[in-house]
């Protein structure tokens, strides 16, 4: 029936809004009988994990302690755990671990609105591989005289797109968006270099953003709309909907989910919006850490993960790890699990220390240790990271 309202209106831009009006009523009809039917049959299943439950689907939370269990060259060490716990609760004390960091950075959006918003799902969505072989080859954008590199050269771009005139973070314009003026707005100021995988990027952009034309008014705020502010509920919207995010893994007989662009646009809008208005979620402690190719070498400086000496020498030789590898998706599920053990580590030292009121969150860890490393890259970079080209990060 939702396909027959689409074909009458398909075309008529004046009826969209008609049509995203009857489409929602018809998924409110099925949603309340859905509803009815788990309140017969005594379940309580929510948007968030149906469609885990459908295709037997761990959640990240779940993956990173699954993975972390049967993990052949990736272990995390509990004295690591408390060196880093307690460092984290003390910045969190002192308020350097907080969730105003987000809006503190130039680059970022300064007001939280749903402009903010729909720069944030553009954005996140071409939040993926900027690791470059060498450092003639690193990627780099110029503004405001600063020059940036890595996702933050990805938000110099932005700003200097919107500059310029072009409507970069609208789905209008960047579901059509064609390889050669994605390769002009992400242009590098490095004569040596180009953004990586610009193909893929460009694929990516015409998914979502045809989607959010043809079911979402043309807007990421619809979606957050539909959520009852769940983040577990967006997640999964997200996943279900806009397949570039479908971050998931075979590992040992199980499907597992890392998500971790689909978690970062979560925790970005947050932390934009500071836990407010369209960035509150209710469940916002159920996203975990975001499991990238960085993060993990800081937790292995920390002495929370530890590699075997077989994986070590492998990242030592750059050999590429494919997508999904078993060494890979060890070193990403193992980082979830550590963070997770971080966060309940440091929420008991200051529950124990009167504090029991400041909010600790893997979100919040992660953004620490990502900004840890770019502090102290120099430093880090006699740690071996793990190398795969993917849109997943």
């Amino acid at each position: 029936m939702q396909k027959g309202i689409r074909a009458i209106f398909d075309g008529c831009k004046a009826c969209r809004g008609v049509m995203y009006i009857l489409t929602k009523l018809l998924q409110l009809r099925d949603a309340s009988l859905c509803q009815f039917n788990n309140q017969v049959l005594g379940l309580h299943t929510t948007l968030s994990t149906l469609r885990h439950l459908e295709m037997n689907i761990l959640t990240p939370k779940q993956s990173g302690e699954f993975i972390s269990k049967f993990a052949k060259n990736v272990f995390i060490l509990p004295d690591g755990i408390k060196k880093l716990a307690n460092e984290v609760a003390e910045g969190i004390k002192n308020k350097q671990i907080c969730i105003d960091g987000f809006s503190q950075h130039e680059l970022h959006p300064q007001k939280a609105d749903e402009s903010s918003v729909d720069w944030i799902f553009f954005v996140d969505t071409l939040n993926f591989c900027f690791w470059s072989a060498n450092e003639n080859t690193k990627w780099e954008v110029i503004w405001n005289g600063k020059t940036h590199t890595g996702y933050f050269a990805l938000c110099a771009s932005v700003r200097r797109a919107l500059q310029d005139g072009i409507p970069v973070t609208d789905p209008k314009f960047y579901s059509q968006v064609t390889s050669a003026e994605l390769d002009h707005i992400l242009r590098s100021d490095n004569p040596n270099a180009k953004v990586p995988l610009l193909e893929d990027r460009v694929t990516c952009l015409h998914q979502v953003g045809k989607i959010l034309m043809e079911k979402y008014m043309g807007s990421f705020v619809m979606c957050l709309k539909e959520c009852n502010n769940s983040a577990q509920n967006l997640l999964q919207l997200i996943v279900q909907e806009f397949p570039c995010f479908r971050d998931e893994a075979d590992f040992q007989g199980h499907r597992v989910a890392i998500y971790k662009r689909a978690q970062i646009l979560i925790g970005d809008i947050w932390a934009c919006f500071r836990g407010e208005g369209l960035g509150h979620f209710s469940d916002i402690d159920t996203i975990t850490m975001f499991a990238d190719y960085r993060v993990p070498q800081v937790l292995v400086h920390y002495g929370v993960l530890k590699y075997s000496d077989e994986l070590m020498e492998l990242l030592k030789s750059d050999k590429l790890l494919e997508n999904g590898s078993e060494n890979e998706v060890e070193i990403r599920g193992c980082s979830i699990q550590a963070v997770d053990l971080v966060a309940d580590e440091a929420r008991k030292l200051l529950k124990s220390q009167g504090h029991s009121d400041l909010i600790v969150s893997s979100i919040l860890i992660d953004h620490f240790l990502w900004d840890y490393r770019r502090k102290h890259a120099a430093m880090l970079e006699l740690i071996p990271f793990h190398k795969t080209m993917s849109i997943f990060y």
